[in-house]
């Protein structure tokens, strides 16, 4: 079975379209979103609504939570607090209950879906060593465990020195981030992985950052900063 893998998309539609435009002739049989589908960018509604039309699963991100129910968005910086405020108010009941709605976490075909870290799914924790990502193998069951949340897309084995993904290794996979690269390289991210054969690649794409960046500035209840990182990817 060949995967598609999205995760913190941050209401850039721009970024999404074109990822889904791109796994339009890719014969993906399946896309999964490791949540953070709101914050940040401009266009929450048309993302959750392209979400749910286009993901077989999705499981709830940190912004997610705070936009929805306002849980932990003290937890937020500045500049995501204003934004979860402005997405909250973009959004209509419906699409509020289903992103609070959404699970914390996620099993399909050897595959383990969430957002931050499989120990405590909702503690929003940042992955970013090997020796806390070590820690996390006993925490899930599948061969594979899929997070995003940090905006970084990293490969972690179990075994210290495996760097390519392949069978007899159990793996974490930061499939980066969709709307807000933080790498430093602004084209957006995203996972393919083939339960079949094993086979793991990052995909790193350009979109319209133009058109993004510009509906940011024309919203006067987002801040002029969060347009300029997407041409910086930080």
């Amino acid at each position: 079975m060949r995967l598609a893998i999205l995760s913190d998309i941050h209401s850039n539609l721009e970024a999404l379209a074109r990822a889904l435009e791109s796994l339009e002739g890719a014969e993906v049989d399946a896309i999964y979103c490791l949540g953070d589908i709101v914050g940040y960018n401009a266009d929450p509604a048309q993302c959750v609504d392209l979400v749910r039309e286009h993901c077989a699963g999705v499981v709830r991100g940190n912004h997610d939570a705070a936009v929805a129910t306002d849980e932990a968005i003290d937890a937020l910086p500045p500049d995501g607090q204003r934004a979860a405020r402005h997405n909250r108010n973009c959004l209509s009941d419906d699409q509020r209950s289903y992103l609070a709605n959404l699970p914390p976490t996620m099993t399909v075909e050897n595959c383990t879906f969430v957002h931050a870290t499989p120990d405590v799914p909702t503690a929003w924790k940042r992955l970013t060593t090997y020796p806390a990502a070590q820690q996390q193998f006993e925490y899930f069951d599948t061969d594979v465990c899929f997070f995003g949340h940090t905006h970084v897309p990293a490969v972690m084995a179990d075994t210290l020195g495996v760097f390519q993904v392949c069978r007899g290794h159990r793996y974490l996979i930061n499939v980066g981030s969709v709307g807000q690269p933080r790498d430093q390289n602004p084209k957006l991210s995203f996972g393919l992985f083939d339960t079949d054969t094993f086979e793991y690649r990052n995909v790193r794409l350009s979109y319209n950052i133009d058109g993004a960046a510009q509906k940011v500035r024309d919203t006067d209840a987002l801040p002029n900063r969060l347009a300029e990182r997407l041409y910086t990817g930080t």
